[in-house]
């Protein structure tokens, strides 16, 4: 314990290493695509040239293999619980992307001690250097851990669809995290909308409610629009953007990673200082629930 504790404060104190930037998708509720956004995300930076890592968070429910038509032999907790280092149950699919896989048994919890903690921070701190995004699929409703993680992220992207039920947890949701304390900015998406109208009013509604309630300004990334070709790459076990490039939610998505990408006062460049995510996450984990 106290090897790796030295070893993460080293690691931490390089501040001439650059890291990745770390991206949390999160939604108030399941069931509204945040997997399928989180792997298309991924899917998409990795064939414009970014090194990407799509962190499975979803503690015993993760589909996120599933969903690629891959398999994973080891998962999160092996890495805590096992000799095993990080490198170890990463896992990269035919088509070039990197992923972490949560595990999908009912029995996954994660009670962290102090060795597993300092195991788990040096973990995501290695993994930081070698990619360029790392992308965290959160669970609908994360637990005291991986809340953490979503605190530390740089950025949180929310997910929605045009349903009173989505909105309604979605708010929640942000309302939540910005309870806990932190300086991430909000990304707005609905999905699953009829159309760009009823996208754009739904993202209207949750930008104002968020101000008024919270004095928080969130940015509207965009619409998805339903797409059929989302269930037949799910049953083909294919990320949409690959299988269906010229589809529409697979050409909006390529737009709404632009506007990201591209927009003026987020540049995405490896500027952050090294401790930027791992520093947020120590003081976090430090304190008391």
């Amino acid at each position: 314990m106290n090897d790796q504790a030295q070893e993460l404060r080293r690691m931490i104190q390089n501040n001439s290493t650059s890291q990745a930037k770390t991206l949390a998708v999160v939604s108030g509720k399941g069931g509204v695509g945040k997997s399928n956004i989180s792997i298309n995300m991924a899917t998409q930076l990795n064939e414009r040239g970014y090194k990407v890592l799509l962190f499975d968070l979803d503690l015993g429910m993760g589909n996120v293999n599933i969903i690629l038509g891959h398999s994973s032999a080891y998962t999160l907790s092996d890495f805590l619980y096992k000799d095993l280092s990080i490198d170890n149950i990463i896992y990269r699919t035919s088509a070039g992307v990197s992923y972490i896989s949560a595990g999908n048994g009912l029995n996954e919890a994660i009670e962290l001690n102090a060795s597993m903690l300092s195991k788990l921070l040096t973990g995501l701190h290695a993994i930081q250097l070698q990619y360029d995004y790392i992308i965290f699929d959160m669970a609908a409703g994360a637990n005291s851990a991986t809340m953490k993680i979503l605190l530390a992220a740089d950025d949180i992207f929310v997910i929605s669809t045009p349903e009173p039920t989505a909105m309604t947890d979605a708010y929640s949701m942000m309302k939540f995290i910005c309870m806990e304390g932190t300086e991430s900015e909000f990304f707005l998406i609905c999905n699953r909308a009829d159309n760009e109208r009823q996208g754009r009013e739904t993202l209207e509604r949750l930008r104002k409610t968020t101000l008024k309630f919270l004095h928080k300004e969130v940015r509207l990334l965009g619409v998805l629009p339903e797409d059929s070709h989302v269930r037949k790459a799910v049953i083909s076990q294919t990320a949409f953007s690959s299988k269906f490039p010229r589809a529409s939610i697979s050409i909006k998505l390529d737009l709404l990673l632009d506007r990201y990408l591209n927009d003026q006062n987020k540049p995405m460049t490896k500027q952050h200082m090294p401790s930027s995510f791992v520093g947020k996450l120590r003081k976090f984990f430090s304190q008391k629930d």
